[in-house]
């Protein structure tokens, strides 16, 4: 089995969603059950896939890339399909995995209008194959290639299956990501061209274990600051960080339910990932420059998505504002430049991910029931729908940070790790960002306590009086259960995710010092 894994897992992992897509194509589209079980057993096989892979990963040796494979692709430009995961990429794979099948679950009989089943679960699969190959890619072109293709399908998915203002949402989305990719694709061609060897000699590769060698020897200061700040643009924007975060709360309050689980589990990742996987190991002295602005935005997205929260008077909008505080957390983690306060950023990616990811399923499911999600009009949801009220409080409280949930390992050591960043970084200005950081998380037990308060508790307004709400469906349970139980699991035992990404964080931070 391992053998097998060694040559074509994660090339498996990757392209099988496609695989399923194509399957789809040649269906007939009413045909509405058939593409359904395609869709599920395709991302299922995916899953058992990458069970198959934590199964056979080796977890003494974290750091170094495994079940990778390196083969010629774009010669002229020596650009390979070089692919492979070491603890880093390990727990993001690992969500993907776990996500795109519950989401295939819940959409079984909740399919946004207008009602096309092949197309929606077509373009779900594409997206699937894009977020994998993005986490196991070790080439920038390669990267690149990945991290464009989710671009399409949740332009798609926002455009056509989107609320009453998806056009403009979808187009603002296309638009900021496509611009910060143009951005990443010249810092990316400029590392090619500037790398250069022990004798001088240029490398001329894209591969990321070279380039991570290589480290920025022999650059210009400058140069290296503003190569790194484009793919700072890049990454930022799918982050996304402020200020390049207002296509977020447009993208997320348009997007049909599942569109909004996945950009929160997992595409918000990829910009995250691209810190910590490319932009500083391969130019670390670049980063540390930059660390002090990007915990600065970080901080300031943190208060500034905290306070926008308060201001929302639709449920889901105020859950993508909320977004943009906890990726906040995320980055001020990475911008320590420290294994603890890079640790705590993964963690907090896969947190995120899982949480807020249940708190739009809720949403959703909100709308499809009441029709609206502007909280004013809500209320007494534990008096019609107990269950998911319950459920909208266990998210509430995993999502401001509650001990014994994996939402406090994602806030707390990233809050921590800013006492003491790295060498070189001003201590009391970290220390400054920690505080503030701090202030944030009761920011944040305030907005979401206070959705918590006006949706879930009183009684329902005079508009729902009297009316059926049914509480939870079959696929209901069957999506969330696993996420639920999942948040529970890792916020007892966070180790689950430290003891896999300390080794390969260590090792992608040695340049630094720390």
């Amino acid at each position: 089995m391992k053998d097998l894994l060694n040559g074509w897992g994660l090339t498996a992992a990757t392209f099988l969603p496609l695989v399923g897509a194509v399957v789809m194509m040649l269906l007939p589209k009413a045909d509405e059950a058939l593409h359904k079980v395609v869709a599920l057993l395709t991302s299922s096989a995916v899953f058992a896939v990458v069970v198959a892979l934590l199964a056979n990963f080796d977890y003494d040796r974290t750091r170094v890339l495994q079940f990778g494979q390196n083969r010629s692709w774009i010669s002229v430009i020596n650009s390979r399909y070089i692919v492979g995961i070491d603890g880093i990429s390990l727990p993001l794979l690992a969500l993907t995995a776990f996500i795109v099948p519950l989401v295939i679950i819940y959409s079984w009989d909740h399919f946004p209008e207008p009602h096309n089943p092949k197309a929606f679960l077509i373009l779900t699969l594409v997206l699937e194959t894009g977020m994998v190959g993005t986490f196991v890619a070790q080439d920038l072109i390669l990267f690149f290639v990945f991290f464009e293709l989710v671009l399409l399908p949740m332009y798609f998915m926002i455009g056509v299956w989107g609320g009453e203002q998806r056009q403009y949402a979808s187009i603002k989305f296309f638009l900021y990501t496509a611009f910060g990719s143009a951005l990443m694709i010249v810092a990316f061609l400029s590392l090619y061209f500037l790398a250069k060897g022990p004798g001088g000699a240029p490398l001329h590769t894209f591969s990321m274990i070279e380039l991570s060698r290589w480290q920025g020897a022999g650059l210009a200061r400058v140069t290296g600051l503003v190569i790194f700040g484009g793919m700072f643009a890049g990454f930022g924007i799918k982050v996304p960080m402020f200020p390049f975060h207002t296509w977020l709360p447009d993208a997320h309050t348009q997007a049909p339910t599942q569109g909004s689980v996945i950009l929160a589990a997992v595409l918000l990742k990829l910009g995250t990932y691209g810190f910590v996987r490319i932009a500083i190991p391969i130019l670390p002295a670049a980063a540390r420059e930059w660390a002090p602005w990007i915990g600065l935005l970080a901080v300031i997205g943190i208060i500034y998505g905290a306070l926008g929260c308060l201001a929302q008077t639709d449920m889901k909008r105020m859950i993508a504002f909320s977004s943009v505080a906890h990726m906040g957390f995320v980055m001020l983690g990475i911008a320590t430049l420290t294994s603890f306060g890079i640790n705590a950023a993964i963690f907090g990616m896969v947190a995120h991910g899982l949480i807020t990811g249940m708190l739009f399923f809720i949403a959703g499911s909100v709308k499809e029931r009441y029709h609206t999600l502007e909280i004013r009009r809500l209320g007494g949801l534990l008096l019609q729908a107990p269950r998911m009220g319950w459920l909208l409080g266990f998210s509430a409280m995993a999502s401001l940070g509650l001990p014994g949930l994996a939402g406090f390992w994602g806030e707390f050591p990233a809050i921590l790790a800013a006492y003491q960043p790295a060498a070189g970084l001003n201590q009391n200005v970290f220390r400054v960002y920690m505080v503030v950081a701090a202030l944030g998380t009761v920011f944040a037990a305030g907005y979401l306590l206070w959705l918590l308060q006006r949706v879930a508790f009183g009684v329902p307004t005079e508009e729902f009086v009297g009316e059926h709400v049914h509480d939870m469906h079959l696929t209901d349970y069957l999506a969330w259960a696993p996420m639920i139980a999942l948040i529970v699991v890792l916020g007892v035992y966070p180790n689950l995710i430290f003891r896999i990404t300390d080794g390969a964080v260590v090792q992608s931070v040695t340049a630094l010092g720390r």
